[in-house]
Parts: structure tokens; sequence; C-alpha cells
């Protein structure tokens, strides 16, 4: 793909930067939170299918994906998504992103305690000020907390949660570090039914999005699901797991800017203090060499 991408840093802050997309077609689509994820998970499959099949002609020595595992984590994914798009309403944009961005705290420790990753010094010191920028950013100060705080908080910390899950299991998979299309397949395909489910049983899934909003859906599909994720789930393999938090920790950032452009949502002092800050623990944290890191194990 060129030699922007021939490193897996520059590919998981491209994908972030394209992630970042993802509320604001939400947002232009006008769909119901259910329906929007359905139909981002659903309208990137064939891309993806297309993309698998042509992965595994060329790839044959590597060891593929355990399905199993992408099948939850695509589960996990999927309950991200409902439950980030629910806080949205019950608490606002700006917070609910923030709230589902806990990870930027949570994931290097995990990381550290399940494969030894001790982030460095950089990291440690990055991570605080990076969160205090995210939460600037989200608008808490000087901005209304929504319609149903403490459930738009709940639903928000659980979304983090469910994407720690989401991207640990991404990341482990030996299989899924050469076969990213395979495996991006089997994880949005359980995304696609785990939302389907959920939407139909809540009673807010359209299952017949009307135009335009098919059109913006069918963009965060091919945008966000499949080249922004393709990107991010092919590097976070070789990538150190505080890393890969603090590239991801750009995409909040970079939506309050694209709100501001886009659907003309100027924001106050506080939250381009706060995407200056995250801007600059990026530039901190990742402005080193990143040392690839090593495949886990198969058996574990």
């Amino acid at each position: 793909m060129g030699r922007a991408f021939d490193s897996p840093r520059n590919a998981a802050v491209v994908g972030a930067l394209v992630i970042a997309f993802s509320s604001i077609f939400v947002d232009l689509s006008g769909a119901d939170p259910s329906t929007a994820a359905i139909f981002r998970c659903a309208y990137a499959l064939p891309v993806l299918a297309l993309l698998a099949w042509h992965e595994g002609r060329t790839i044959s020595e590597h060891p593929r994906p355990r399905h199993w595992r992408l099948y939850i984590a695509g589960a996990l994914l999927g309950l991200d998504l409902i439950l980030w798009h629910h806080a949205i309403r019950d608490v606002g944009a700006g917070l609910a992103t923030m709230l589902a961005n806990v990870q930027v705290l949570l994931l290097p420790f995990v990381g550290w305690v399940l494969w030894k990753e001790r982030p460095s010094r950089r990291v440690l010191i990055a991570l605080p000020a990076a969160a205090l920028g995210v939460v600037l950013s989200s608008g808490v100060i000087g901005h209304a907390y929504g319609a149903d705080p403490a459930r738009g908080v709940a639903f928000g910390v659980f979304a983090g949660v469910a994407y720690i899950g989401f991207l640990l299991l991404m990341r482990s998979d030996p299989g899924a570090k050469y076969r990213v299309a395979g495996g991006l397949f089997d994880a949005t395909l359980a995304s696609a039914v785990f939302c389907l489910v959920f939407g139909l049983v809540a009673g807010e899934a359209d299952l017949v999005p009307s135009w335009p909003s098919a059109g913006w859906l069918i963009l965060l599909a091919l945008s966000s699901q499949v080249f922004g994720w393709m990107m991010i789930t092919g590097s976070m393999p070789h990538l150190p797991t505080a890393t890969t938090s603090l590239i991801l920790i750009a995409q909040p950032a970079c939506t309050v800017v694209a709100a501001m452009i886009i659907l003309g949502q100027v924001p106050s002092a506080a939250q381009l203090l706060g995407v200056l800050i995250v801007l600059c623990c990026l530039a901190a944290a990742v402005g080193g060499r990143a040392r690839p890191r090593e495949p886990a194990p198969v058996d574990q």
C-alpha cells in the first residue's frame, strides 16, 4: 500500500484518522443506534469477503485465524457500537466519546499484565495527560450533560470496556496477524448478527434505511469498517499495546475538529485545548521508534 503503510505505526495512525469520521457519518445518516450499527457492518461484509478471498489465495503458509475468538470479538464490537450510540443520545456526543475511550487508561496496563509489555516511561507520562485531553475535548466543561446523565455515563463506560475486549481479542489472534481481511470479516459478521438481534429485540432496527441515510451508512462502512479497521487490525499485532492505545486516542480529538468543519459544531476553548493536549501526547508517545511486537503464542 505504499511506503506510508509500510510502518505498522503509520498504518494505525491512518486508521485512527479514518474512524474519527464514524460519528460524523452516523450523525449525518440520522439513523437509530441499532440501525447504524447493523448497516455499518452489513454494508462492509461484501467488500471484506472479496478481500478475504483474495487474501486466502495469496497466503497459505501462515496459521489461520481462530474463528471462535474473532466471533466473540465481533460481538463485543457490536455491543460497543450500540452502547456508544445510546450514550450519545443520553449524555451528548462529546462526553459519550470520552467515556467510550476509557481504553486509553486501561489497555496499556492490560497489555502489561497479559503480555508483560511494560509501558515505556514516555508512554506512562503521556497517558495521564492524554486522558485529561480526552476529558476536555469531550465538552464536559461548559456543556450540558444530556437528557439522562446517569444512564449515559453507564452506557459510555460499558462501551469502553467492550471496546477493550474487542481490541485485545483481535490483537491476540495469531492467524489474524497474517489474514487481516479474513479476521476482520469474521468479526464484522458476528457484529452484524449481534446488532441485528439486539435491534429486533429492542424494536429499534430499521431494516430498510431510506436514502440518503443509506448512503451515509455505506460511506461509514467502506471508510471506517473496511479501510480504517483494516489499517488498525493489521498493525495491532506488531505494536505494543500502549502505543496502539495512544494512537487510537487521536480519534476523539480529530472527531471534534471534523464536527466543527463538517457539522458546524464549534468547540469551546476547553475542547480545543483538549484536542491540542491529545495531539501533543500522541506525538510525544509515538515519536520515537516503535518496537515490533513478537507474535502471540499459538496456544495460550
